[in-house]
């Protein structure tokens, strides 16, 4: 008998797409099975979620309908060579694995299989994730329409050519340890004028929180926000004189062009 959702891998964010199954209407733990070879952690994954989990990629193969793929790109080949012979067309192959390709994943597990592509990030550990997904060639429209349902209970989703994954992965991808910079470089000034490390943190992370939900829930232009807090000869256009001064938008762009290319880099 098939089980709605299965996972090859189960580390953090195989997690996160489970925690996100949690928040759907209906979820049922008992139609998730993962596979997970340490002991301890499916044993935490039972105990937290409920689901059923299994040392063998094959038993996943053989009784999930829908499988997310959630291994190291390292371990592809080996996961692929043990389940491909058991997969049919029957099922959908939801691959997160980084810089797999499709026309890669289509070589790994067979011409007929059923594929999409997901670009995740760490945010939808926390219920706030952003993922580009991308359907191969043999998915259904519906296929697409699932796997946006799912990840969109923990975040937010947006469909992509592949060839925009490189762009996606160094900003969505890469993006939240970039944005833990700058909360870093904010909260360490506060600390430098004086401020206590706890509330300089506390007030840089808040305040780069409150403004992103602000933004999403007004949908107010960047520019013209910007603009209406930089009031002249006031404080905050003090302070992006500097910004402007030290070329920032371009530091930023560089940072996203390196990202992007060492993503085509890796590519396989």
């Amino acid at each position: 008998m098939k089980t709605a959702f299965g996972f090859f891998g189960a580390g953090k964010m195989a997690e996160g797409i489970l925690s996100a199954m949690t928040r759907l209407d209906g979820f049922d733990p008992a139609s998730v099975i993962m596979a997970e070879k340490v002991p301890a952690r499916a044993r935490e994954l039972s105990r937290k979620y409920g689901v059923r989990t299994t040392p063998d990629v094959a038993e996943v193969a053989r009784t999930a309908k829908t499988v997310f793929l959630a291994v190291r790109p390292q371990d592809l080949a080996e996961v692929a060579a043990a389940v491909k012979p058991l997969l049919t067309d029957r099922q959908l192959v939801v691959s997160i694995v980084a810089g797999k390709t499709l026309s890669v994943l289509r070589k790994a597990l067979g011409p007929k299989a059923r594929l999409v592509r997901v670009m995740p990030n760490l945010a939808l550990r926390a219920g706030e994730g952003m993922c580009a997904v991308c359907g191969g060639r043999n998915a259904k429209p519906a296929d697409v329409k699932l796997v946006k349902r799912v990840l969109g209970a923990a975040g937010r989703t947006v469909e992509l050519a592949e060839k925009h994954f490189d762009a996606v992965t160094a900003l969505s991808g890469s993006g939240p340890a970039f944005f833990a910079f700058m909360e870093l470089a904010m909260a360490e000034g506060g600390a430098k004028l004086g401020l206590p490390r706890d509330a300089a943190r506390l007030l840089a992370e808040q305040t780069m929180f409150g403004t992103a939900k602000y933004l999403r829930e007004s949908g107010a232009d960047l520019k013209e926000f910007i603009a209406g807090v930089a009031t002249k000869g006031g404080t905050t256009a003090a302070g992006m004189d500097v910004l402007a001064a030290g070329d920032f938008k371009s530091t930023v762009a560089a940072t996203l062009a390196a990202a992007a290319k060492r993503s085509a880099e890796l590519r396989g």
